[in-house]
């Protein structure tokens, strides 16, 4: 088995993230389609700067590839970065880089597994996110897993002779109430 399951959903299952799995990060954080909704187009990254940023995740981040459950495909990734114990705050990355897979509802299952994980594992309080003004997509999504938004940067971040603006998002522990890990057994 190439992918070792943490937490099961109903079309795909997050895993833990594999440095076999670098190069294909790689192309997607070189491709526009992904690097210019996730800010990070003038990056350059590659294949020894992935795996090596791979090797030196924190312990305490939660990491995931996003893998279809038919057919065992990454499709993606998101992840819990800068988790504060004594605050009990995180903060949530995701994106789909397999195009073929994206606006099917894979996203809202991923980040739906990972909030269950945060606030009924991790005993996290608040998640929060950062995404572009123009990810039109990306907001509906988070709109539809609880998220609301709590503020702008305006004009924070410069892509293809344009600044935009970055807009804030958070989610309290109260406000998700639902159950979407399969796999947990209480």
């Amino acid at each position: 088995m190439k992918y070792i399951k943490k937490l099961i959903g109903e079309n795909i299952y997050l895993a833990l993230r594999s440095l076999d799995d670098a190069e294909q990060y790689t192309i997607w954080l070189n491709d526009f389609n992904v690097s210019d909704y996730i800010g990070r187009s003038s990056q350059v990254f590659s294949v020894e700067a992935e795996k090596k940023y791979l090797e030196q995740q924190s312990e305490d981040d939660c990491a995931f590839g996003i893998v279809t459950l038919n057919g065992d495909r990454l499709i993606g990734t998101i992840d819990l970065q800068n988790i504060d114990k004594i605050n009990r705050t995180a903060v949530l990355g995701i994106f789909i880089g397999d195009q073929e897979y994206r606006e099917k509802g894979l996203g809202t299952e991923a980040i739906r597994l990972l909030l269950d994980f945060g606030f009924n594992y991790l005993n996290l309080h608040s998640i929060k996110l950062d995404l572009m003004e123009f990810n039109e997509r990306a907001y509906k999504c988070y709109t539809k897993c609880g998220f609301k938004e709590i503020g702008r940067r305006r004009e924070c971040k410069y892509i293809n002779g344009k600044y935009y603006d970055s807009i804030s998002m958070d989610i309290l522990k109260d406000e998700f109430t639902e159950s979407y890990i399969r796999n947990k057994i209480i």
